[in-house]
C-alpha cells in the first residue's frame, strides 16, 4: 500500500522560523514529499491572519503539498497539565488558537503535549506530581475538546519523554476516558524506544491514532540518551519493516511524517540542514 509521507519543518527550517512557509513547501515539493508538517511559534505565529493561511494554503496545493498535520513546541514551556493555574489557561488559549489555525490550513490534525512530569532538558520547569499531571491535563483538554470537535481537528497526544503516559496500554486508557473520535495519539515511533518497541503501540492504539512521527533511535546500555536521536533514519533499533506492517493492519490511512531532529550532534546541533533532509526523505520514502 502507499502511504502519505510528510517531512516536518524543523528539519527544513530549523527551530529560529526564518525559512518561510512557502519556502519550506518548495522544499518539500522538491523532495518529493507528499506533506509539510508546519510548527506553529517558529514557521507560522499562533495568531497568522485567516487570509495568510489562504495564501499559504493556494501555494500547498500549487506545489502538490498537503498541509495534513501542524505540530509545536510550545507546550514544553507552557502545560496543560500545570499545577499553576495561570499556566493552564495560557495553554488552553493557545490550544483554541492552535486550532482555529489548524482548521483555516485544512490541516486535520495538531500536535499536542498533554502535560509533563518534568523537562529533562529544562531545569527552569519544575517537577509536577503525575497525579496532579493527569486531572489537571485531562479537565483542560475537556475544556478545549468542544473547539476541536466544532472545527473538525483532531487533538493528537504525543508519547514525548515527559514521564508521563508512558506505555500504550496508559495511553489508550487516558485517550478513552474523552470518548470522542477528536482526541487521539500522535505516535512518534523513535519515541517507544526507549523502553517498548513502536509496533506494539501501534496494535495496541489502532484506530485511536491520528499521525506517525517517523525517526529512529539507539538504545545503549539498557536505556538511552538524547543522544540516541541520531542523523540517520537507518540508524537505530526501529524495525521499520515490523511497523509498515502494523501500520497496514492497524493504522493505515495515517499521514507519517519524518522529524530527524539530530541531538546525537549535541552541544553543535544546527538546523536546517538540507542534506540531512535530503536523506531524511530518501529514507522515508525507501521504507514506506
Amino acid at each position: 500500500m502507499s502511504f502519505f509521507k510528510a517531512i516536518n519543518y524543523w528539519v527544513l527550517g530549523g527551530f529560529d522560523g526564518k525559512v518561510g512557509p512557502y519556502k519550506a513547501i518548495e522544499a518539500a515539493a522538491a523532495m518529493g514529499m507528499d506533506g509539510l508538517e508546519i510548527t506553529v511559534g517558529d514557521c507560522l505565529p499562533v495568531d497568522t491572519p485567516e487570509l495568510e493561511c489562504r495564501k499559504i494554503l493556494d501555494a500547498a496545493h500549487r506545489a502538490g503539498i498537503k498541509l495534513r498535520t501542524l505540530a509545536t513546541g510550545f507546550y514544553w514551556g507552557c502545560s496543560l497539565g500545570s499545577a499553576d493555574a495561570a499556566e493552564r489557561a495560557k495553554a488552553i488559549d493557545f490550544t483554541r488558537q492552535y486550532l482555529r489555525l489548524a482548521a483555516a490550513l485544512k490541516a486535520e490534525t495538531v500536535l499536542v503535549v498533554p502535560g509533563a512530569v518534568d523537562v529533562a532538558w529544562d531545569p527552569s520547569r519544575p517537577v509536577t506530581a503525575y497525579q496532579t499531571v493527569w486531572e489537571n491535563s485531562i479537565a483542560s483538554l475537556k475544556q478545549v475538546l468542544p473547539d476541536a470537535e466544532r472545527l473538525g481537528v483532531n487533538i493528537a497526544l504525543e508519547n514525548v519523554w515527559n514521564k508521563f503516559l508512558l506505555s500504550p496500554m496508559e495511553m489508550k486508557h487516558y485517550l478513552d476516558s474523552f470518548q470522542s473520535e477528536r482526541i487521539g495519539s500522535y505516535l512518534d515511533i523513535g519515541n517507544t524506544l526507549l523502553n517498548g518497541y513502536p509496533e506494539h503501540w501501534i496494535e495496541i492504539l489502532g484506530p485511536r491514532i491520528k499521525a506517525i512521527h517517523i525517526k529512529n533511535f539507539k538504545r545503549e546500555d539498557a536505556g538511552g540518551l538524547l543522544h540516541g536521536f541520531g542523523d540517520d533514519l537507518d540508524t537505530g533499533d526501529a524495525n521499520f519493516a515490523a511497523v509498515k506492517a502494523a501500520l497496514e493492519k492497524w493504522a493505515p490511512n495515517v499521514p507519517l511524517t519524518a522529524e530527524m531532529i539530530p541531538f546525537s550532534r549535541l552541544p553543535n546541533l544546527v538546523l536546517p540542514d538540507a542534506a540531512l533532509a535530503q536523506d531524511t526523505a530518501a529514507k522515508l520514502k525507501k521504507w514506506f
